[in-house]
C-alpha cells in the first residue's frame, strides 16, 4: 500500500507540474488566438518633410487580402512630395494595448514638432479586461476610474483605464513633443437599426476627451453615417469587405474622403498639405 501512495503522489505532482508549465492537459483561455506583441518597423521618414501619423485598429489599417481601412487610402488626398503619411495602425488593438504593447513608445519617439497625429480607436474596447486571450478592454467613459488586476494571459499586472483616459494620454504626449494631435471617434460598422447607422457610444467619449484636452475632433461616427443612410443599405454593402467592420479598397477610400471632410470642416493645417485643398 506505501508502494501505491507513493506512486500516486508521483502521479499527482506530474500531473500539476505539467498543469503548471501550460502542457497539454492545460485549459486554454476561451476566444481567438493570442495577438502577436511583436512590433512593426516604422516605414522610412523623410526628416524633410513634416509627418502624418495615424494611430488605430483595424478600421484605419487592416492588413488582411481584400480589405481596407482608411488609413490605407487616405494617401490619394495628400501631396506626398510634401509630407510624409506612416499608418501605423494595427489590427486588433484598443486604446488601451496600443499604449501598453508598446506602438504608441515607437510613435512618440519619431515625432517630431510640427508633425500631426490622427488618433481613432473604439472598436476593441469592449472587450474583456483580464481574462480570454484577448484581454483589451478599457473602462467606460473619459474620467479617471481605474481597475486593477492580473492579466490572466500573461500573468503582468495592469492598471485599465478609461477610453477617454488613454485618448487624452495619446493628446498630452503628442503636444509634449510639438505634435498637433486629432481625435476621432470611431469609423461605424455596418449595422442598420430602425433605418439609421447605428451609431457608438464611444463617439460621444471621444467628443469629449477631445474636447476636455482641447484636441480638435472630427466626428467620423456621424460624418460617415449619415452619408451611408444618403446612400442606403444595398450600396453601402458594396463597399465592405465583410459582414459589418472592414472596408474594400472602395469603401476606404470613401470613408478616408469622410476624414478629409472633417479635417476641412475645422480648417486644420493638415489641409495645406492636400492635392486639392478646396
Amino acid at each position: 500500500m506505501r508502494d501505491i501512495d507513493v506512486m500516486l503522489k508521483a502521479v499527482g505532482a506530474a500531473l500539476c507540474v505539467l498543469l503548471l508549465s501550460g502542457g497539454v492537459m492545460a485549459q486554454t483561455p476561451p476566444g481567438p488566438p493570442p495577438l502577436s506583441t511583436e512590433l512593426p518597423p516604422l516605414p522610412p521618414i523623410n526628416p524633410a518633410l513634416p509627418t502624418l501619423f495615424l494611430i488605430g485598429d483595424s478600421t484605419v489599417k487592416v492588413g488582411t487580402p481584400g480589405q481596407m481601412g482608411w488609413g490605407e487610402a487616405i494617401g490619394a488626398f495628400f501631396d506626398l512630395s510634401r509630407i510624409n503619411i506612416v499608418n501605423y495602425a494595427r489590427g486588433g488593438r484598443s486604446s488601451r494595448t496600443f499604449l501598453s504593447e508598446g506602438l504608441w513608445n515607437r510613435v512618440l519617439n519619431a515625432l517630431r514638432p510640427g508633425d500631426f497625429v490622427i488618433i481613432q480607436f473604439g472598436h476593441n474596447d469592449g472587450g474583456e479586461l483580464f481574462t480570454t486571450t484577448r484581454p483589451r478592454g478599457s473602462l467606460p467613459g473619459v474620467g479617471d476610474g481605474t481597475r486593477e488586476g492580473t492579466v490572466q494571459m500573461t500573468g503582468q499586472f495592469e492598471v485599465v483605464r478609461t477610453f477617454g483616459w488613454y485618448l487624452k494620454k495619446y493628446v498630452s504626449d503628442t503636444r509634449e513633443r510639438g505634435g498637433i494631435p486629432i481625435v476621432c471617434s470611431p469609423v461605424p460598422r455596418r449595422i442598420w437599426k430602425d433605418g439609421k447607422i447605428a451609431r457608438d457610444e464611444r463617439a460621444a467619449w471621444a467628443r469629449d476627451a477631445a474636447r476636455l484636452s482641447g484636441a480638435a475632433f472630427v466626428d467620423l461616427n456621424d460624418i460617415v453615417a449619415l452619408r451611408y443612410e444618403e446612400m442606403g443599405p444595398d450600396a453601402v454593402m458594396k463597399l465592405f469587405a465583410d459582414d459589418h467592420t472592414h472596408t474594400n479598397q472602395a469603401g476606404a477610400l470613401y470613408n478616408a474622403g469622410a476624414v478629409i471632410q472633417g479635417l476641412k470642416r475645422f480648417r486644420s493645417a493638415l489641409t495645406n498639405f492636400l492635392i486639392d485643398p478646396s
